[in-house]
């Protein structure tokens, strides 16, 4: 908008919480475009606001008057913890930096019939359903956990009932995520094998989130929220989380090369 009626931008920069060099997953393919993915940026993608709003202007080509105040003291690889700066929540479902973390992998989960913990105190840290069961559950995730060499995390069996949103006034059972090292999460492994490993339990009561997701009916949300379909697919063929996120290697890294041109710090 800001492009077509000739409108100054000016972005005052701020430290990007989870860090500026992890980058995760590949980038929104064409078709799956939308509120939550708009552009060809990786899912996990390091940058500050500031970053972003060059990355937009320059190498994908809105043509807007633009200018960044960079921010001082801070350096790509620290995290929220490291800086001086207090946590201010962006959202009631954003209470604290670790739910930010693990934010860009957990976030799948709103594409599926599985609550997100959305309505309790643990947004995102949580996640389960009615049917699901939570020792198994959480088993099955320790042991996926090691086979994909996933570290930083720990699980335990939760039960839990939402005060709201998916299966608001029913216990559900479910997992409960904790982080032990913010160095070491790998947020979009963590989230892959969450989902995999829930729907695995029982296929034919696990069900993707059809209906109007972010003012879009078609694509669905599991597939508007990955950028394609071919998290979906793969899950329903029986693809590991680690070749369904390495299928998208190529992707991160020509997202890496763009980034590398407009990087501030």
């Amino acid at each position: 908008m800001a492009a077509l009626t000739g409108t100054r931008v000016m972005v005052l920069d701020r430290p990007n919480p989870i860090g500026g060099v992890a980058v995760e997953g590949g980038t929104i393919q064409p078709g799956f475009e939308s509120f939550v993915g708009a552009s060809p940026i990786s899912i996990r993608h390091g940058l500050t606001m500031g970053e972003i709003a060059q990355l937009l202007v320059g190498p994908l080509g809105i043509a807007a008057d633009l200018t960044v105040i960079p921010c001082q003291g801070w350096s790509r690889e620290m995290l929220q913890q490291d800086g001086a700066l207090p946590w201010v929540a962006p959202s009631p479902n954003m209470p604290t930096p670790d739910t930010a973390l693990i934010y860009p992998g957990l976030c799948l989960i709103e594409g599926t019939d599985l609550s997100e913990g959305r309505g309790t105190r643990r947004p995102f840290h949580r996640v389960g359903a009615p049917w699901l069961d939570a020792a198994r559950l959480a088993d099955a995730i320790e042991v996926r956990s090691r086979q994909m060499e996933l570290q930083g995390v720990s699980f335990s069996p939760v039960h839990f009932v939402p005060e709201f949103q998916k299966f608001a006034a029913q216990q559900c059972h479910g997992i409960e995520l904790e982080v032990i090292d913010s160095s070491a999460v790998d947020a979009l492994l963590l989230g892959v094998i969450v989902l995999e490993q829930a729907r695995a339990q029982d296929p034919e009561r696990f069900r993707w989130r059809t209906e109007t997701y972010e003012f879009i009916d078609d694509p669905i949300a599991i597939d508007l929220l990955w950028g394609g379909s071919d998290l979906r697919l793969g899950l329903e063929d029986g693809l590991s989380p680690r070749d369904l996120i390495e299928a998208r290697e190529e992707e991160r890294l020509q997202f890496l090369d763009l980034r590398q041109q407009i990087l501030l710090y």
